[in-house]
């Protein structure tokens, strides 16, 4: 059974960093593809970045490219987002989902296998 586990949310001010980890285990990731999505209120999951265990690619929402950085560490099985200068608007609930086998449609909700639990961020203005 493939469990993901979040950590690094918070309470921060505009223009601050933060750094998020998604830890997974249960099995072998090397065709897998790690992404993370974000909810806010009243509003639909979307998603932020992603990346492919294999090579590294890296994919980004346009509202995160040159602020937010995915990284992975394959030996830990773990993936990183590294956020900063962060906004308001950057405010919701934030999700690192596995999709086992890497596809093209690695912006897509459905396309992902396994979901964390969520890790809240606020950013105050």
């Amino acid at each position: 059974q493939v469990q993901l586990v979040e950590s690094g949310g918070g309470l921060v001010q505009a223009g601050d960093s933060l750094r998020l980890s998604c830890a997974a285990s249960g099995r072998t990731f090397s065709r897998s593809i790690m992404g993370w999505f974000r909810q806010a209120p009243g509003k639909e999951r979307e998603f932020v970045a992603s990346i492919k265990f294999s090579d590294g690619r890296t994919y980004y929402a346009d509202s995160v490219k040159g602020r937010f950085t995915i990284s992975r560490d394959n030996a830990k099985n773990t993936v990183y987002l590294q956020m900063n200068s962060l906004k308001p608007e950057d405010t919701a609930v934030y999700y690192c989902a596995l999709d086992i086998y890497y596809s093209d449609t690695y912006y897509s909700t459905p396309s992902y296998d396994y979901w964390g639990q969520g890790t809240q961020v606020t950013v105050s203005s």
